[in-house]
């Protein structure tokens, strides 16, 4: 499922929230967030509830639903999301997935709470 999102040119197929015009889907609660997301809460994507939803990857992590709205670098290796350390954080304008394997990058995603 994942080999159909890669990026074939992430520089020019990628957008920031602000690119987007803004963010306007859920919002983790404050205490939800400082607990379970950000830097210091790594983890990898082997085993989580993984669907295709409205043509986008998305997975659920922790009782939210996380959609990939970018494609995923064709930097990244291809079985980033079995082995690398990924973590959820805002960055000012909306919500990102960071990699810690390739820090430089991040991939903008939309947040659902079933």
């Amino acid at each position: 499922m994942w080999q159909q999102h890669r990026a074939s040119n992430w520089q020019t197929q990628h957008q920031t929230w602000q690119q987007r015009g803004g963010y306007d889907g859920y919002r983790i609660p404050d205490a939800s967030f400082r607990g379970d997301f950000g830097q210091s809460h790594a983890f990898r994507m082997y085993g989580l509830p993984l669907v295709i939803f409205g043509g986008y990857p998305s997975f659920q992590y922790d009782g939210f639903w996380f959609r990939l709205l970018d494609p995923w670098p064709e930097s990244w290796a291809a079985n980033w999301y079995d082995n690398d350390d990924l973590y959820v954080d805002y960055s000012g304008d909306g919500y990102y997935l960071y990699n810690r394997a390739y820090p430089g990058d991040r991939i903008a995603i939309s947040v659902y709470q079933d």
